[in-house]
């Protein structure tokens, strides 16, 4: 929890995750056990049970349990990036516009009460939530880069279709924010928790971010920008793979982890002319074609290590 039982901190904390939901389903569980030690019949422990059955609840084989309930700020933030693309903003405006108020909504406008080193928390002011208020802000990170993304395509189109745009210094806590979280992954929700930090998909994510950020406020912070970019894209030709594919841990897998890393280099200033990577990338795309149809496709497989690229047949 990163606070002691017992001090006024703790028992607001657990109580404005019990009732709030700025917690992740997994720390609530902790939450609630560590109220239910200290004050069996505390009004904190009783802002808990509501929220039980959001998490856990009982299956044929025995109590299940889920870590998140949803990925609606995900799914928004790349549909709106589609939609723009089509350049067919108009024929799309209602929709956009409904999508551009959620991702505001979003958006995580104040750090945790109190001082931050009391929490052992970070900060995410500006940040994002993946679905909603019924969620931790240490999230904030993962998702901020999609959304960010998302929010300054949108903030390009006339507010007569998608509605006002975020303000400026809202966009610059998001970036500050953004950069803050280098070489951190506060969810504390994932395997490999303690090994594995850094991943292609995120790291490409931040520099599209931040990219598009530097070309609307180029003014702002520019130095600490232009230093995120160049040294996240040095990570992302480090990690490419001898067969000059990337891994994608967040989904199926090394066509996906590819897309990203090229993606986050072309957005670092990298052509297929300067980047021996992305040459090398194309090779590899260009290998696993399916033909006679010219698609691709991966089965799942690929993402058990050791298995290298499954292409589907």
């Amino acid at each position: 929890m990163g606070v002691a039982l017992g001090d006024e901190p703790s028992r607001a904390g657990m109580s404005l995750a019990a009732g709030v939901g700025r917690e992740t389903f997994m720390e609530s569980v902790l939450n609630m056990l560590a109220c239910w030690i200290e004050d069996s019949k505390s009004e904190a422990f009783k802002l808990h049970i509501p929220r039980v059955y959001d998490y856990l609840w009982l299956a044929e084989d025995g109590m299940k349990m889920q870590g998140y309930n949803g990925s609606q700020l995900w799914d928004t933030a790349f549909a709106v990036q589609a939609i723009v693309a089509t350049n067919l903003i108009e024929d799309f405006g209602p929709t956009l516009k409904l999508a551009h108020n959620y991702i505001k909504n979003s958006q995580v406008l104040d750090d945790c009460p109190g001082d931050l080193n009391d929490w052992y928390r970070h900060t995410s002011k500006e940040g994002f939530k993946l679905y909603g208020n019924a969620e931790s802000d240490k999230f904030a990170n993962i998702y901020a880069h999609i959304a960010n993304k998302a929010s300054l395509l949108l903030s390009e189109i006339s507010p007569e279709i998608v509605g006002e745009p975020v303000e400026a210094n809202r966009f610059y806590d998001a970036v500050s924010c953004l950069m803050s979280y280098m070489l951190i992954n506060p969810t504390k929700t994932f395997g490999d928790i303690m090994i594995d930090y850094q991943y292609v998909e995120c790291t490409s994510a931040a520099i599209q971010a931040l990219a598009s950020f530097k070309k609307l406020y180029p003014g702002h912070c520019r130095k600490e920008v232009d230093n995120c970019i160049s040294n996240t894209a040095n990570f992302i030709e480090d990690v490419q793979r001898s067969d000059s594919s990337w891994y994608g841990s967040w989904a199926v897998c090394f066509t996906y982890g590819t897309w990203f890393g090229v993606k986050g280099l072309i957005a670092a200033g990298k052509t297929l002319e300067n980047s021996p990577t992305i040459r090398k990338a194309c090779d590899f795309l260009l290998s696993k074609e399916l033909l006679p149809s010219g698609g691709w496709g991966e089965l799942f497989i690929s993402s058990t290590p050791g298995n290298g690229p499954q292409m589907s047949v």
